[in-house]
């Protein structure tokens, strides 16, 4: 999942609109062959286990080509699918998950923008509110959000526009109010093949420790806290510094912060320093969707212990917290 600082919107939006739409020319980290019935299979299984109050239906493709995506951002947009449809679901509903394989000729390039070609199919469909015209022509927009205004800032469904179209892929929505919303993901098929022996990725550190994620995008609140309690962690949440001090205050148990840079009320640098005030020996992890300058720089000389940037994916994550902890990690301050 993925957040920029929110005070440059206004003087480099076209720049950062083009970060999250292209992620820099780089941002898969680590394309592997994949089968998306097992991908979204783990994913949906996570997702469920904290949501009893919606159904689950599967309607897989037996045989489902193969493709080669960076497994962690393809579940983190699988993820942000599904809690953008919980979100849709106040009182419970139904989450459709289908997979098909598809062929493109020459005609559907013309509607569909993509080359043609093999390419496999990801639909994610729920019962929701749904959402009018207007809603759906922009809900790929950075920072176009629903919510409240301070309930997060947007960058989930243009940050999976991003990944999708950063795989050579593309997504699409249709919609109608009352009925509910259906995401369509198409991906391009690999011409190389699973092999039958690969032994899976050992990229996942796991843990038992309590972590307090502080992020004022709820969606990368969710997602974090769902990846990570899988791995084993207690997870609490804040979205901005206040709430994080009155958690930290409440919870001695915490022993690591991974914090937002920008966020309401109080940025990361004076939420970093009440927190450690508060806990001298508390470790924090900064994020960021920029690379170590400026402010993030500043706070790490005070002391901060490692800084990830966005987009980040869980195997990254996993292994930052588990150098962290251990001591083991050096950062060039």
């Amino acid at each position: 999942v993925y957040l920029n600082h929110i005070e440059d919107i206004v003087k480099s939006g076209a720049n950062l609109t083009k970060q999250l739409l292209g992620f820099a020319r780089g941002g898969k980290y680590e394309e592997r062959l994949t089968n998306l019935n097992e991908l979204i299979q783990n994913s949906v299984d996570m997702f469920a286990r904290t949501r009893k109050e919606v159904k689950i239906v599967r309607k897989f493709e037996k045989d489902l080509w193969t493709v080669e995506v960076d497994q962690g951002q393809i579940e983190q947009v699988l993820l942000n699918m599904y809690v953008n449809a919980w979100h849709a679901m106040p009182g419970g509903g139904t989450l459709y998950l289908t997979t098909k394989n598809i062929v493109f000729n020459e005609e559907d390039e013309k509607t569909q923008h993509l080359k043609p070609g093999e390419y496999v199919s990801v639909s994610v469909t729920d019962t929701g509110t749904g959402m009018d015209e207007e809603t759906q022509s922009r809900i790929f927009e950075p920072f176009f959000t629903t919510k409240e205004i301070g309930s997060g800032t947007g960058l989930g469904l243009a940050s999976a526009y991003g990944i999708i179209l950063n795989h050579d892929g593309i997504i699409n929505v249709y919609s109608e109010q009352g009925v509910g919303t259906t995401f369509n993901i198409y991906l391009p098929v690999s011409v190389k093949k699973i092999k039958q022996t690969e032994e899976p990725s050992k990229g996942i550190a796991m843990g038992t420790e309590t972590v307090l994620l502080v992020d004022d995008e709820d969606i990368i609140v969710e997602v974090g806290r769902i990846s990570l309690e899988k791995l084993g962690y207690k997870i609490l949440t804040a979205q901005n510094g206040i709430e994080a001090i009155e958690v930290l205050k409440s919870h001695p148990d915490v022993e690591i912060v991974i914090l937002d840079m920008i966020m309401p009320e109080m940025g990361g640098g004076e939420t970093y320093d009440r927190l450690k005030e508060l806990r001298p020996d508390i470790k924090v992890i900064l994020s960021s969707g920029y690379n170590i300058d400026g402010r993030a720089k500043e706070i790490l000389k005070r002391g901060c212990d490692s800084f990830i940037q966005k987009p980040f994916n869980i195997n990254d994550l996993s292994q930052k917290i588990r150098e962290v902890l251990s001591g083991g990690e050096e950062v060039n301050k």
